[in-house]
């Protein structure tokens, strides 16, 4: 650390790799209860915080009660926030892959949706019906669909747009 802080980014780069497992170590024993995730995060929140105190290190005194001091601390902070977290979230892993729970839609939903798109969309004027067709239901590319209906490209984007514009209107209504 003495070398560290006089500027030598090798030693510094040496001596953080080699606490890390005495870090990792020490964190098990003061909190055996803690599961490797949360052991990683105060081993990371430990090699942090020395970096950000590296000043404050006296050259004079042991380097391990420092970092041990250090690591006290910001795994005490590093348990508390992942108590609250579990407090407050579910993990995803407990629900099956398959639950009904991620569904936004119901079947007869999407069906009635599908009926009102298909009888909106009817109510256009051909050409419009026709863009919205190729361009969004079959998802032709612009130059696609202004080959095949003969019509050019910045048409077909107006047609589209105007399409697009009516069929909320009449999907969702005046608002």
């Amino acid at each position: 650390m003495r070398a560290a802080q006089a500027g030598d980014r090798a030693r510094y780069a040496a001596l953080l790799t080699a606490v890390i497992p005495p870090l990792r170590r020490a964190a098990r024993a003061r909190w055996p209860s803690a599961g490797a995730p949360e052991i990683e995060d105060i081993v990371q929140e430990t090699l942090l915080a020395l970096h950000n105190a590296r000043h404050l290190y006296d050259p004079e005194r042991p380097f391990l009660p420092f970092l041990l001091g250090i690591m006290r601390f910001r795994g005490a902070d590093v348990l508390r926030r992942h108590r609250r977290t579990a407090a407050r979230e579910t993990a995803l892993k407990d629900l099956p892959e398959t639950s009904a729970a991620f569904a936004t839609k119901s079947t007869q939903e999407e069906t009635l949706d599908a009926r009102a798109l298909h009888a909106a969309l009817a109510r256009l004027p051909p050409g419009q019906r026709k863009a919205i067709e190729m361009m969004k239901l079959k998802e032709m590319s612009l130059a696609e669909a202004a080959a095949q209906t003969g019509t050019s490209v910045s048409a077909l984007k107006v047609a589209t747009h105007r399409g697009m514009k009516a069929l909320r209107r009449l999907i969702e209504g005046p608002h």
